[in-house]
Protein backbone atom coordinates (compact mmCIF):
# COMPACT_ATOMS: atom_id res chain seq x y z
CA UNK A 1 0.00 0.00 0.00
CA UNK A 2 1.27 3.53 -0.85
CA UNK A 3 1.14 6.16 1.86
CA UNK A 4 -0.88 9.43 0.39
CA UNK A 5 -1.56 12.46 1.99
CA UNK A 6 -4.76 14.84 0.97
CA UNK A 7 -3.27 18.75 0.28
CA UNK A 8 -6.22 21.02 0.35
CA UNK A 9 -5.90 24.77 -0.28
CA UNK A 10 -8.58 26.85 0.49
CA UNK A 11 -7.92 30.30 -1.14
CA UNK A 12 -10.32 33.51 -1.56
CA UNK A 13 -11.14 32.41 -5.07
CA UNK A 14 -10.90 28.74 -5.78
CA UNK A 15 -10.32 25.80 -3.39
CA UNK A 16 -7.99 22.72 -4.95
CA UNK A 17 -7.51 19.65 -3.49
CA UNK A 18 -5.45 16.46 -4.53
CA UNK A 19 -3.84 13.30 -3.29
CA UNK A 20 -0.06 13.08 -3.16
CA UNK A 21 2.51 10.52 -2.07
CA UNK A 22 5.73 11.23 -0.59
CA UNK A 23 7.73 11.69 -3.30
CA UNK A 24 5.18 15.17 -4.07
CA UNK A 25 3.65 13.16 -6.96
CA UNK A 26 -0.03 14.75 -7.23
CA UNK A 27 -2.09 11.41 -8.06
CA UNK A 28 -5.43 13.07 -8.78
CA UNK A 29 -6.87 16.65 -8.30
CA UNK A 30 -9.90 18.74 -8.57
CA UNK A 31 -10.91 22.42 -7.60
CA UNK A 32 -13.92 24.14 -6.97
CA UNK A 33 -15.01 27.63 -6.80
CA UNK A 34 -14.98 28.83 -3.38
CA UNK A 35 -17.32 31.82 -3.88
CA UNK A 36 -19.91 29.54 -4.83
CA UNK A 37 -20.09 27.95 -1.02
CA UNK A 38 -22.05 30.46 1.25
CA UNK A 39 -21.15 28.87 4.50
CA UNK A 40 -17.97 26.61 5.22
CA UNK A 41 -19.89 23.65 6.06
CA UNK A 42 -20.93 23.26 2.43
CA UNK A 43 -17.70 23.49 1.25
CA UNK A 44 -16.49 20.87 3.10
CA UNK A 45 -19.27 18.17 2.34
CA UNK A 46 -18.13 19.21 -1.43
CA UNK A 47 -14.73 18.60 -1.42
CA UNK A 48 -15.62 15.19 0.84
CA UNK A 49 -17.57 13.84 -1.84
CA UNK A 50 -15.16 15.08 -4.88
CA UNK A 51 -12.41 13.10 -2.90
CA UNK A 52 -14.66 10.52 -1.93
CA UNK A 53 -14.69 10.04 -5.91
CA UNK A 54 -11.46 9.90 -6.37
CA UNK A 55 -10.19 7.83 -3.56
CA UNK A 56 -12.58 4.99 -5.22
CA UNK A 57 -10.53 5.45 -8.79
CA UNK A 58 -7.12 4.68 -6.86
CA UNK A 59 -5.67 1.55 -6.10
CA UNK A 60 -3.56 0.72 -3.51
CA UNK A 61 -3.36 3.34 -1.26
CA UNK A 62 -3.26 4.25 2.65
CA UNK A 63 -4.61 7.79 3.19
CA UNK A 64 -2.26 9.12 6.32
CA UNK A 65 -3.89 12.75 6.76
CA UNK A 66 -5.56 16.01 5.57
CA UNK A 67 -3.41 19.16 4.94
CA UNK A 68 -5.25 22.29 4.76
CA UNK A 69 -3.84 26.07 3.92
CA UNK A 70 -6.59 28.50 4.39
CA UNK A 71 -5.90 32.32 4.61
CA UNK A 72 -5.75 33.08 8.56
CA UNK A 73 -5.44 29.43 9.30
CA UNK A 74 -4.32 28.70 12.74
CA UNK A 75 -2.07 25.62 13.41
CA UNK A 76 -2.44 25.59 17.00
CA UNK A 77 -6.40 25.71 16.83
CA UNK A 78 -7.38 24.19 13.72
CA UNK A 79 -9.47 27.34 12.47
CA UNK A 80 -9.36 29.48 9.97
CA UNK A 81 -10.07 33.01 12.21
CA UNK A 82 -11.63 36.45 10.67
CA UNK A 83 -10.24 36.07 7.16
CA UNK A 84 -10.60 39.16 5.07
CA UNK A 85 -10.47 37.32 1.70
CA UNK A 86 -13.42 35.06 2.37
CA UNK A 87 -16.85 35.84 2.94
CA UNK A 88 -17.07 33.48 5.72
CA UNK A 89 -17.27 35.81 9.06
CA UNK A 90 -15.41 34.79 12.28
CA UNK A 91 -14.01 31.71 13.38
CA UNK A 92 -14.30 28.68 11.40
CA UNK A 93 -12.99 25.20 12.86
CA UNK A 94 -11.96 23.26 10.33
CA UNK A 95 -10.59 20.22 12.01
CA UNK A 96 -14.14 19.65 13.91
CA UNK A 97 -16.02 20.35 10.35
CA UNK A 98 -13.57 17.61 8.41
CA UNK A 99 -13.53 15.09 10.70
CA UNK A 100 -17.40 15.13 10.45
CA UNK A 101 -16.12 13.43 7.14
CA UNK A 102 -13.10 11.94 7.45
CA UNK A 103 -11.08 9.40 9.84
CA UNK A 104 -7.54 10.52 9.70
CA UNK A 105 -5.81 13.23 11.43
CA UNK A 106 -6.39 16.93 9.97
CA UNK A 107 -3.59 19.90 10.28
CA UNK A 108 -4.21 23.39 9.34
CA UNK A 109 -2.02 26.41 8.56
CA UNK A 110 -1.90 29.58 6.88
CA UNK A 111 -1.38 28.98 3.21
CA UNK A 112 1.79 30.78 3.06
CA UNK A 113 3.06 28.48 5.66
CA UNK A 114 1.86 25.70 3.82
CA UNK A 115 4.08 27.11 0.88
CA UNK A 116 6.99 27.34 3.04
CA UNK A 117 6.65 23.50 4.40
CA UNK A 118 5.84 22.53 0.81
CA UNK A 119 9.03 24.82 -0.08
CA UNK A 120 10.90 22.77 2.77
CA UNK A 121 9.19 19.13 1.33
CA UNK A 122 9.39 19.20 -1.92
CA UNK A 123 10.81 22.90 -3.19
CA UNK A 124 13.80 24.63 -3.78
CA UNK A 125 14.50 24.63 0.26
CA UNK A 126 15.19 21.15 0.98
CA UNK A 127 18.43 22.02 2.44
CA UNK A 128 17.72 25.68 3.56
CA UNK A 129 17.25 26.00 7.02
CA UNK A 130 16.59 30.14 6.66
CA UNK A 131 14.07 31.48 4.20
CA UNK A 132 10.93 33.47 3.57
CA UNK A 133 8.05 32.08 1.13
CA UNK A 134 6.19 35.46 0.08
CA UNK A 135 2.97 34.39 -1.74
CA UNK A 136 1.21 36.38 -4.32
CA UNK A 137 -2.58 35.44 -5.26
CA UNK A 138 -5.47 36.93 -4.41
CA UNK A 139 -3.83 38.44 -1.38
CA UNK A 140 -0.10 38.59 0.12
CA UNK A 141 0.92 36.03 2.75
CA UNK A 142 4.66 34.64 3.91
CA UNK A 143 5.85 31.80 5.87
CA UNK A 144 9.04 32.50 7.99
CA UNK A 145 11.53 29.85 8.62
CA UNK A 146 14.24 30.05 11.38
CA UNK A 147 16.95 28.04 12.00
CA UNK A 148 14.53 24.55 9.99
CA UNK A 149 11.65 25.74 11.77
CA UNK A 150 8.33 27.55 10.79
CA UNK A 151 8.25 30.71 12.44
CA UNK A 152 3.79 30.19 14.24
CA UNK A 153 4.51 33.11 17.04
CA UNK A 154 2.73 33.25 20.24
CA UNK A 155 -0.88 32.34 18.77
CA UNK A 156 -0.26 31.21 15.66
CA UNK A 157 -0.51 34.59 13.57
CA UNK A 158 3.02 34.98 12.66
CA UNK A 159 4.10 36.10 9.26
CA UNK A 160 1.55 38.37 8.14
CA UNK A 161 3.84 40.54 5.63
CA UNK A 162 0.77 41.06 3.72
CA UNK A 163 -0.35 43.46 6.76
CA UNK A 164 2.39 45.17 7.05
CA UNK A 165 1.65 48.87 6.65
CA UNK A 166 3.54 50.69 3.92
CA UNK A 167 1.16 53.71 3.56
CA UNK A 168 -0.43 55.93 5.61
CA UNK A 169 -3.86 56.04 4.79
CA UNK A 170 -3.29 54.35 1.57
CA UNK A 171 -5.34 51.97 0.00
CA UNK A 172 -8.27 50.08 1.43
CA UNK A 173 -7.86 46.80 2.84
CA UNK A 174 -10.29 44.05 3.08
CA UNK A 175 -8.57 43.53 6.67
CA UNK A 176 -10.41 47.24 7.30
CA UNK A 177 -7.05 48.87 7.80
CA UNK A 178 -5.43 51.32 4.93
CA UNK A 179 -2.49 51.05 3.36
CA UNK A 180 -1.36 47.57 3.30
CA UNK A 181 1.10 45.91 1.70
CA UNK A 182 -0.91 43.35 -0.09
CA UNK A 183 -3.27 46.39 -1.34
CA UNK A 184 -0.22 47.32 -3.75
CA UNK A 185 1.27 43.98 -4.17
CA UNK A 186 -1.06 40.90 -4.97
CA UNK A 187 -3.33 40.11 -7.71
CA UNK A 188 -5.39 42.19 -6.69
CA UNK A 189 -3.36 44.80 -5.81
CA UNK A 190 -1.75 45.26 -9.12
CA UNK A 191 -5.00 45.52 -10.97
CA UNK A 192 -6.00 48.11 -8.71
CA UNK A 193 -2.64 49.89 -10.04
CA UNK A 194 -3.21 49.12 -13.74
CA UNK A 195 -6.65 51.08 -13.13
CA UNK A 196 -5.26 53.80 -11.50
CA UNK A 197 -2.51 54.34 -14.07
CA UNK A 198 -4.99 53.85 -17.15
CA UNK A 199 -6.95 56.82 -15.45
CA UNK A 200 -4.42 59.19 -14.84
CA UNK A 201 -1.93 58.92 -17.37
CA UNK A 202 -2.51 58.82 -20.86
CA UNK A 203 0.26 56.68 -22.59
CA UNK A 204 -0.71 54.08 -24.98
CA UNK A 205 -1.23 50.64 -23.96
CA UNK A 206 -2.77 47.52 -25.08
CA UNK A 207 -4.43 47.39 -21.64
CA UNK A 208 -6.70 50.46 -22.54
CA UNK A 209 -8.62 47.74 -25.18
CA UNK A 210 -9.19 45.86 -22.06
CA UNK A 211 -12.65 46.58 -19.94
CA UNK A 212 -11.65 47.43 -16.10
CA UNK A 213 -13.07 44.02 -15.25
CA UNK A 214 -11.41 42.11 -17.50
CA UNK A 215 -7.56 43.54 -16.45
CA UNK A 216 -5.95 40.62 -14.59
CA UNK A 217 -2.39 40.30 -12.97
CA UNK A 218 -1.48 37.50 -16.13
CA UNK A 219 -2.92 40.22 -18.84
CA UNK A 220 -0.73 42.81 -17.01
CA UNK A 221 2.04 40.35 -17.09
CA UNK A 222 1.41 39.33 -20.25
CA UNK A 223 1.90 43.14 -21.99
CA UNK A 224 4.66 43.68 -19.84
CA UNK A 225 6.02 40.54 -21.46
CA UNK A 226 5.65 42.00 -25.19
CA UNK A 227 7.24 45.40 -23.83
CA UNK A 228 4.30 47.08 -23.22
CA UNK A 229 5.86 50.45 -21.38
CA UNK A 230 2.66 50.98 -19.37
CA UNK A 231 2.27 47.36 -18.23
CA UNK A 232 6.27 47.51 -17.08
CA UNK A 233 5.56 50.35 -15.21
CA UNK A 234 3.18 49.20 -13.12
CA UNK A 235 5.03 45.81 -12.48
CA UNK A 236 7.91 48.51 -11.76
CA UNK A 237 5.33 50.03 -9.53
CA UNK A 238 4.51 47.23 -7.13
CA UNK A 239 7.83 45.37 -7.48
CA UNK A 240 9.42 48.82 -5.43
CA UNK A 241 7.03 48.40 -2.69
CA UNK A 242 7.82 44.34 -2.76
CA UNK A 243 11.32 45.47 -2.43
CA UNK A 244 11.12 48.26 -0.03
CA UNK A 245 9.10 45.77 2.15
CA UNK A 246 11.42 42.61 1.67
CA UNK A 247 14.23 45.03 2.64
CA UNK A 248 12.99 45.18 5.89
CA UNK A 249 12.00 41.60 6.54
CA UNK A 250 15.34 41.02 5.66
CA UNK A 251 16.54 43.01 8.31
CA UNK A 252 14.76 41.22 10.97
CA UNK A 253 14.78 37.46 10.06
CA UNK A 254 18.28 37.57 7.73
CA UNK A 255 16.75 34.67 5.50
CA UNK A 256 19.23 32.99 3.03
CA UNK A 257 16.61 33.20 0.20
CA UNK A 258 13.28 34.92 -0.41
CA UNK A 259 10.77 32.13 -2.56
CA UNK A 260 7.95 33.65 -4.58
CA UNK A 261 5.19 31.85 -5.19
CA UNK A 262 1.62 32.11 -6.36
CA UNK A 263 -0.13 33.61 -9.65
CA UNK A 264 1.76 36.86 -9.67
CA UNK A 265 4.74 35.14 -9.29
CA UNK A 266 4.20 33.43 -11.85
CA UNK A 267 5.34 36.82 -14.00
CA UNK A 268 8.77 35.59 -13.71
CA UNK A 269 11.65 38.12 -14.50
CA UNK A 270 8.81 41.29 -14.56
CA UNK A 271 8.60 40.95 -11.08
CA UNK A 272 11.99 39.11 -9.86
CA UNK A 273 14.12 41.40 -11.51
CA UNK A 274 12.92 44.50 -10.42
CA UNK A 275 12.13 43.72 -6.58
CA UNK A 276 15.16 42.32 -6.51
CA UNK A 277 16.76 45.65 -7.66
CA UNK A 278 14.46 47.79 -4.90
CA UNK A 279 15.45 45.17 -2.07
CA UNK A 280 19.11 45.80 -2.65
CA UNK A 281 18.81 49.27 -2.81
CA UNK A 282 17.71 49.74 0.37
CA UNK A 283 19.23 47.08 2.46
CA UNK A 284 21.67 47.72 5.55
CA UNK A 285 24.89 47.21 3.57
CA UNK A 286 25.97 44.26 5.97
CA UNK A 287 23.02 42.32 3.86
CA UNK A 288 23.91 43.36 0.79
CA UNK A 289 24.43 40.97 -2.27
CA UNK A 290 23.51 37.81 0.72
CA UNK A 291 19.89 37.14 -0.03
CA UNK A 292 18.79 35.49 -3.39
CA UNK A 293 15.27 35.67 -4.59
CA UNK A 294 14.03 32.59 -6.38
CA UNK A 295 10.64 31.38 -7.80
CA UNK A 296 9.02 28.42 -5.85
CA UNK A 297 10.44 25.00 -6.82
CA UNK A 298 6.90 23.12 -6.43
CA UNK A 299 5.51 21.62 -9.92
CA UNK A 300 3.38 24.35 -11.54
CA UNK A 301 -0.16 23.74 -11.31
CA UNK A 302 -0.41 21.83 -8.37
CA UNK A 303 1.87 24.07 -5.52
CA UNK A 304 -1.61 24.88 -3.31
CA UNK A 305 -1.90 21.46 -3.00
CA UNK A 306 1.68 20.25 -2.66
CA UNK A 307 2.38 22.86 0.20
CA UNK A 308 -1.13 21.79 1.95
CA UNK A 309 0.18 18.16 1.64
CA UNK A 310 3.40 18.32 2.97
CA UNK A 311 2.07 19.81 6.13
CA UNK A 312 1.12 16.15 6.45
CA UNK A 313 4.69 14.68 6.46
CA UNK A 314 6.04 17.11 8.12
CA UNK A 315 4.02 16.28 11.25
CA UNK A 316 4.58 12.18 10.78
CA UNK A 317 8.18 13.28 10.84
CA UNK A 318 8.10 15.27 14.03
CA UNK A 319 6.40 12.65 15.81
CA UNK A 320 8.95 9.81 14.62
CA UNK A 321 11.31 12.20 15.53
CA UNK A 322 9.72 12.51 19.49
CA UNK A 323 9.20 8.56 19.40
CA UNK A 324 13.07 8.16 18.80
CA UNK A 325 13.68 10.96 21.54
CA UNK A 326 11.91 8.96 24.00
CA UNK A 327 13.12 5.99 23.14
Amino acid sequence: MKNVAIGIDIGGTNTVFGIVDEDGNCLEKKSLLTTDFPTPEKLVKAIFEQIQVILISLDGINTVGIGIGAPNGNYYNGTIEYAPNLKWKGVVNLIKLFQKYFDVPVYVTNDANAAAIGEMTYGVAKDVNDFVVVTLGTGLGSGIVCNGELVYGYDGFAGELGHTIIEENGRECACGRRGCLETYVSATGIVRTAQIMLARYSKPSVLRDVSDEKITAKSIAEAAKKGDSLAQEIFDYTAKKLGFSLANLVAITCPEMIVLFGGLANAGESITDPTKKYMEENLLLIFKNKVNIVPSGLKSGNAAILGASSLVWNELKKENFEKVELN
